[in-house]
């Protein structure tokens, strides 16, 4: 399994992306995996305002549907519309695919969020 070191994670599996006032957010291989092939995914509208802890949108695979969940607070600037038709980029490429992009609105918020280092280690508690 995969864990890129530049990113931030949750224990709900999503990373984050951090480029000056934006951040990519996406789900993490592991999610992926758990989830199995992805038929669908169920994103927000641009100029959306989410907290974190908000459903920002839906991704359904042949397994099941599972919600996800806004790591920070922001605005959405930006929906990978490619994932609309191509969904199961998500599984081929899951820190290449992000799903939204937004104006982070709380820089305070990144600092709950986990170093890839202690993502790995609660996967491990986890297993």
């Amino acid at each position: 399994m995969r864990i890129e070191q530049n990113l931030l994670y949750t224990e709900d599996h999503e990373w984050v992306r951090v480029e000056g006032e934006k951040a990519y957010i996406g789900i993490t291989d592991f999610a992926q995996k758990a989830m199995g092939g992805i038929v669908f995914v169920d994103l927000p509208e641009v100029d959306d305002v989410l907290e974190a802890g908000d459903v920002l949108g839906a991704v359904e695979s042949v397994k099941a549907a599972s919600d996800i969940y806004a790591p920070i607070d922001g605005v959405v600037i930006e929906v990978n519309e490619e994932l609309v038709d191509s969904p199961e980029l998500v599984n081929n490429q899951p820190y290449e695919s992000w799903l939204i992009c937004v104006k982070i609105t709380n820089l305070g918020d990144l600092e709950e969020l986990l170093s890839a280092k202690a993502y790995e280690e609660f996967l491990q508690e986890e297993e």
